[in-house]
């Protein structure tokens, strides 16, 4: 484990998704950290923030490696959405799904608590039809949590 990515104060998951080790530590916590607000603003429709907790641990980690991947992946996927959602642009979320969908090859379908075999699902549908997007949320652990008072405090304290 990387020092950079220790902290303690980070939640355990529920089941057993890549990202928690046999000895009860996530191998990055601020990993499971930034995905936890990211997916629940995500989910409540902040989808510019949401892309900044993903973008923002993406630089944690060097090229190649699965934490990269799936971090590059779901700034993809939450980029998309903002340009779908925020801009009617679906060409534009086409063109950042289709990488997202690149960078999520070859990575477990639960990664960190995050549902990507979903994820990679629903992009794909939303490829030829958007409104595969319509009340799409992203599972996490067990349900689809949104954003609260924390979430939005921990993306306004990012830096952009």
């Amino acid at each position: 484990m990387d020092d950079h990515t220790r902290d303690p104060s980070v939640d355990p998951p529920v089941g057993n998704p890549t990202g928690w080790r046999a000895d009860g530590q996530w191998e990055h916590a601020t990993l499971r950290q930034a995905v936890v607000h990211g997916v629940r603003l995500y989910n409540s429709g902040e989808f510019h923030e949401s892309h900044d907790c993903f973008e923002d641990e993406w630089y944690n980690y060097g090229r190649g490696t699965a934490e990269s991947k799936f971090l590059h992946g779901m700034v993809q996927v939450a980029a998309g959405a903002y340009k779908h959602f925020d801009f009617e642009n679906d060409e534009g979320m086409r063109s950042l799904f289709r990488t997202s969908l690149q960078y999520f090859q070859g990575l477990p379908g639960d990664f960190y608590g995050v549902d990507l075999l979903d994820v990679r699902t629903t992009v794909t549908n939303a490829l030829s039809d958007p409104a595969a997007l319509e009340g799409w949320q992203i599972r996490l652990d067990d349900g689809y949590p949104e954003a609260g008072p924390e979430d939005v405090a921990y993306a306004e304290g990012l830096d952009h």
